[in-house]
């Protein structure tokens, strides 16, 4: 139901874009949500966009990271930008209906200081 893809490994200071493609059913009217976790650590909520494309970031992302939709795609982007080394875990995307809680599979970023 959702694939994240757009991982890899980068410098310090440097940018990736992630992916999160939803089937148009789960797609359509639902915020969606960029979870990262690192080893040894809990999984945290880094960014959310609404149905209607209004975004909220955790702070340590704030102005560094930008959300965005394409509805005709049925995607969400998230643009990180700025990257640190404590930006490195996996990020996984999660849109939730009444009755389920769908994950993508997961994408790992790693930032090399």
């Amino acid at each position: 139901q959702l694939q994240a893809s757009g991982g890899g490994l980068v410098q310090a200071g440097g940018s990736l874009r992630l992916s999160c493609e939803a089937s148009r059913s789960l797609f359509f009217s639902r915020s969606l949500r960029w979870y990262r976790q690192a080893p040894g650590k809990q999984r945290e909520l880094v960014a959310v966009i609404g149905a209607g494309g209004v975004t909220t970031y955790e702070d340590s992302v704030k102005g560094r990271f930008t959300l965005s939709r394409d509805n005709a795609k049925n995607t969400v982007y998230l643009q990180m930008n700025s990257l640190k080394p404590e930006d490195t875990a996996r990020y996984h995307c999660n849109m939730q209906t009444a009755s389920n809680d769908y994950w993508g599979q997961g994408t790992q970023v790693t930032v090399s200081s």
